[in-house]
């Protein structure tokens, strides 16, 4: 058991590292393709990744199950990232930085209303994504002015409760006892499904041509192969031996990877404000992971 939960915390701090460094390969594929265009094709390469991985079919799942897959992949591949995107076109990505990072907290709450009792808010979680969220601010208006945008604030408000509720399917999910890339393919089958009228209401183009650039080959590549296929499968691995709550702290981490790469790749300049950010997100996070 100890085996198998250290696993879950190593797959979820690789998850982590992964979706912390996508803002690079997004930043450079937005010269040439919409957010929702960018969405839709990591995601179908993702789906076909796992196919390629584990091409036999899962089979024998009840109507009630195939319903707990659909509204996975209605929240975690669908719902989030569109409501995030949008946000962004509304709000600064500093507000969405602070305001996406609640979603530990929302899980936590979710999770203790549908879990009859296996989940609870404790004082040390509460007092770990207090002290995360102060660190996470102090990262993410560093050298900002904070300016409220009602509507796309919102919106990542909405985005960070869908992702609650994602983690809470998952855990249903890792209870059917099916394996893990099987079930991460479905769910990446129904969220493509959903997408697709976001693809013609957002005016998605067919432009081929765009595939042909190296550079957006290999930054659509580390999307949709990396943060997509390899992910989804170790955070929902991560989900089943960990839980939702404990799982979804590791979130706290993903400003703070942002600004390591920022420094290594990008050469940002490393201020106070930023270190002392870091310093109080890592602390939230070992605080809301400890149970004792």
């Amino acid at each position: 058991m100890e085996h198998r939960q250290a696993t879950g915390h190593l797959l979820a701090m690789l998850t982590i590292l992964i979706w912390g460094t996508t803002f690079i390969s997004t930043k450079v594929l937005l010269q040439s393709f919409s957010p929702v265009e960018i969405l839709f094709t990591r995601f179908l390469l993702g789906l076909a990744a796992l196919f390629l991985a584990c091409p036999r079919r899962l089979k024998g799942t009840t109507l009630r199950q195939e319903g707990t897959f659909a509204l996975a992949g209605l929240c975690g591949v669908c719902l989030y990232y569109l409501l995030e995107n949008i946000a962004l076109t509304y709000t600064s990505a500093s507000n969405v930085g602070v305001i996406a990072s609640v979603a530990p907290f929302f899980t936590a709450v979710v999770a203790a209303l549908f879990s009859r009792g296996q989940e609870r808010l404790t004082l040390r979680f509460l007092l770990g994504f207090v002290v995360s969220i102060l660190g996470i601010g102090l990262i993410s208006f560093n050298g900002a002015q904070l300016e409220l945008n009602p509507f796309g604030d919102l919106l990542t408000l909405v985005a960070a409760l869908v992702w609650a509720f994602y983690g809470v399917f998952t855990k249903k999910i890792a209870g059917f006892g099916y394996s893990t890339v099987l079930t991460t393919r479905r769910v990446f089958c129904y969220g493509l499904a959903f997408m697709v009228p976001a693809l013609f209401l957002f005016d998605a183009r067919f432009e081929p041509a765009r595939f042909a650039d190296p550079v957006n080959l290999a930054n659509l590549a580390y999307l949709g192969l990396g943060a997509s296929a390899l992910c989804f499968v170790t955070w929902n691995y991560a989900v089943k031996v960990l839980g939702p709550v404990r799982t979804s702290v590791y979130i706290y981490a993903m400003p703070v990877l942002t600004v390591l790469t920022s420094v290594l790749i990008l050469h940002e300049p490393v201020t106070p404000l930023s270190v002392a950010g870091t310093l109080l997100a890592l602390v939230g996070l070992v605080l809301s992971q400890r149970e004792k």
